[in-house]
């Protein structure tokens, strides 16, 4: 079965009444996780829908009662009637539930709604212990454990040191911790439970979270808020070289920008992958396609104009791959970008991209050849 979005969660006869539905046009309403209406996915995928079923309610006989009127009187059906008008963007869904055609429950959900809700979780049928299943358990264990933390970050700090020196490796640490700490505090934004930050040698940083994102806007903001975050502490490193003069800022400026820029090529996983597929994948028109392939397409142009071959190539793979999977982005469970927030995802990641080749450039112009290194590996 296909991914699906949560749309509706709600009270109805003391049992939960959940909809399920895609941007294919499908949707599934349970009643006390039994599926008792459903409709087929369709062309229009929003609009009113109606799903109606019917319930059997039990009611005590009284003792004068014949045992025939006594069943009669026990089985009374009670017909339940959902009705929804949904727009996809911006996402609305007002809703309207009626029992024997007396409304009880009526509302609007809009997409803060979406953001904040979370997802009924199937119940996973438990199976008998066994080696495997302990080794699983025990991963999970040491995963959750402060200490694995401690680890890793000493490891990467050995690792960085070995490679290079123990004060890069210190810089380097900071940058990556800032990075994914602009992850963390996105999903906090969102009332995301976190796990914390593991550094993983050679590999970079990892933000955590128990829960899982149910919109196209969260992924965008969580996946860019590092690479701010980044752009932000290289913008101070810029402004204490110009304070101090000490090129160590300086250094640390470049490639902090340099390693957040890397972040937002569009390819996954890294973020900026994550960023345009959210973008691309909410287009739900060929022009909307159309315009993001022209977008990239310029940033490859301008790449190949300004001498920056290894960028403009990594872009033009990254425009190839969503440009391939936007076929099936009605398959997805993640409520899409509406006209706004798709505007605002690529100004944001755009000015995010400019301003950190801004800061290469600006400090490979110092004329210091370590400072122009980041650049020359942009023109390599």
């Amino acid at each position: 079965m296909e991914p699906k979005l949560e749309l509706l969660k709600i009270d109805c006869l003391g049992k939960q009444l959940r909809l399920e539905g895609s941007l294919a046009g499908w949707q599934q309403l349970f009643w006390d996780n039994t599926l008792v209406s459903q409709k087929e996915a369709s062309v229009d995928n929003g609009g009113l829908k109606v799903h109606v079923f019917e319930l059997t309610h039990h009611s005590s006989p009284l003792a004068t009662e014949s045992s025939e009127q006594a069943i009669a009187m026990t089985e009374n059906k009670i017909q339940v009637r959902l009705e929804t008008d949904l727009v996809w963007q911006p996402f609305r869904l007002d809703y309207c539930l009626l029992l024997d055609d007396k409304i009880i429950d009526q509302g609007r959900r809009t997409e803060k709604d979406i953001e904040r809700q979370t997802p009924e979780t199937p119940i996973v049928k438990q199976q008998k212990l066994s080696m495997v299943g302990l080794a699983s358990l025990g991963f999970k264990l040491l995963k959750s454990a402060k200490v694995i933390k401690v680890v890793l970050a000493g490891a990467s700090v050995a690792a960085y040191s070995w490679l290079f020196s123990f004060q890069f490796a210190l810089a380097l640490i900071a940058c990556l911790v800032f990075h994914e700490y602009g992850h963390i505090r996105a999903m906090k934004y969102f009332g995301m439970k976190t796990k914390g930050i593991y550094l993983i040698p050679f590999m970079g940083g990892l933000a955590l979270s128990d829960e899982k994102i149910n919109t196209r806007w969260q992924d965008v903001v969580i996946s860019i808020m590092g690479p701010t975050f980044g752009l932000l502490m290289s913008i101070a490193s810029l402004i204490a070289y110009h304070a101090t003069g000490n090129v160590f800022f300086a250094g640390l400026a470049a490639f902090n920008a340099l390693l957040n820029l890397f972040n937002l090529l569009p390819i996954l996983p890294l973020d900026g992958g994550h960023i345009l597929k959210s973008i691309s994948f909410s287009m739900n028109s060929i022009m909307g396609l159309v315009a993001c392939a022209a977008g990239a397409a310029f940033g490859v142009y301008i790449s190949y104009t300004l001498g920056l071959a290894l960028l403009g190539f990594l872009l033009l793979i990254g425009s190839l791959e969503i440009i391939f999977e936007w076929r099936t982005r009605h398959q997805s469970h993640l409520l899409p970008l509406d006209r706004y927030g798709q505007i605002f995802s690529v100004i944001w990641y755009l000015l995010t991209v400019g301003a950190l080749v801004g800061i290469i450039w600006h400090l490979a112009g110092t004329g210091d050849d370590m400072l122009s290194l980041p650049l020359q590996i942009l023109r390599s």
